[in-house]
C-alpha cells in the first residue's frame, strides 16, 4: 500500500533548483568564456560567472552547515548493500517494469549508486571546481596591501583542471536529467523535488504468530 509522505524538505528543495540555476549559469557563461557561445560578451560572461561562482560557494557553505547540522550527510555514506540489484535494476529491470529494488523512505532517499555519485560530486567535483575557480580568479592578483593572495607558476593546469571538472559536471546534469525520467512515472520524480512529496510503499506489517489452543 502508498502512502503520499513528504521526503524533501523546503530547504532541500531550495539548495536543489538554486545549485541546479548556477550550475546551469555557470555553464552558460563558461563556455562563453570559451568561445562557444556569443551572448553576454566576453567581459560581462566573465564578471557574471565569478558573481555565480561566489553565489554557488556561499549556498555550499550553507548546505554543508544544514547538511551537518540535521545529520542529512548521511544520506551520502556509499555502501554497497543491494547495488548489484540496483546495477542489474538499471541494465535490464528498467526495461521490463520490474519494481524498483530500492524502496525510498525519508530516512533513506538515495539508491546505492546515488549515494556513490552523491558522494564523489560533493568530495570530489565540487571541491576540484571550486578551487581551481578561486584560484583561478585569485592568480597573482595583488591584494589592496600590495601582497600577491597567490602565487603559482602558470595557470595551464589550473585551466585544464577546471574545464574537466566543468565537462563532468555537464556530464552529470546531463545524467541527473535522464535519471530524473526512471521514477513511478516520467514525472513523478521531478513532481516530487518540486511539491516535496511522494508516494511511497509503506512497510508490510510482521504478522504476529497467534497461541495455538492446547486440547
Amino acid at each position: 500500500m502508498k502512502k503520499r509522505v513528504q521526503i524533501y524538505t523546503g530547504f532541500e528543495r531550495f539548495w536543489h533548483w538554486m545549485q541546479a540555476i548556477l550550475v546551469l549559469f555557470l555553464a552558460f557563461t563558461g563556455f562563453e568564456i570559451h568561445g562557444s557561445l556569443h551572448f553576454f560578451g566576453f567581459e560581462e560572461a566573465v564578471r557574471y560567472h565569478n558573481i555565480a561562482a561566489y553565489l554557488l560557494i556561499a549556498l555550499i557553505v550553507f548546505a554543508i552547515f544544514w547538511h551537518f547540522s540535521t545529520g542529512q550527510w548521511r544520506q551520502y555514506v556509499p555502501t554497497l548493500e543491494n547495488m548489484r540489484a540496483q546495477l542489474e535494476y538499471y541494465v535490464f529491470g528498467i526495461f521490463r517494469n520490474a519494481p524498483h529494488p530500492t524502496k525510498k523512505t525519508v530516512l533513506s532517499k538515495l539508491n546505492p549508486l546515488q549515494k556513490i555519485t552523491y558522494f564523489l560530486l560533493k568530495v570530489v567535483l565540487f571541491p576540484l571546481l571550486v578551487v581551481s575557480g578561486l584560484l583561478y580568479m585569485f592568480y597573482r592578483y595583488p591584494t589592496r596591501y600590495g601582497i600577491e593572495a597567490i602565487n603559482i607558476e602558470s595557470l595551464r593546469f589550473i585551466a585544464i583542471a577546471h574545464t574537466l571538472g566543468a565537462f563532468l559536471m555537464v556530464a552529470f546534469v546531463i545524467l541527473h536529467v535522464y535519471m530524473t525520467t526512471t521514477g513511478e512515472t516520467v514525472l513523478s520524480n521531478l513532481r516530487a523535488m518540486i511539491t516535496g512529496y511522494e508516494e511511497v510503499e509503506e512497510p508490510t506489517p510482521t504478522p504476529i504468530a497467534q497461541e495455538v489452543p492446547q486440547s
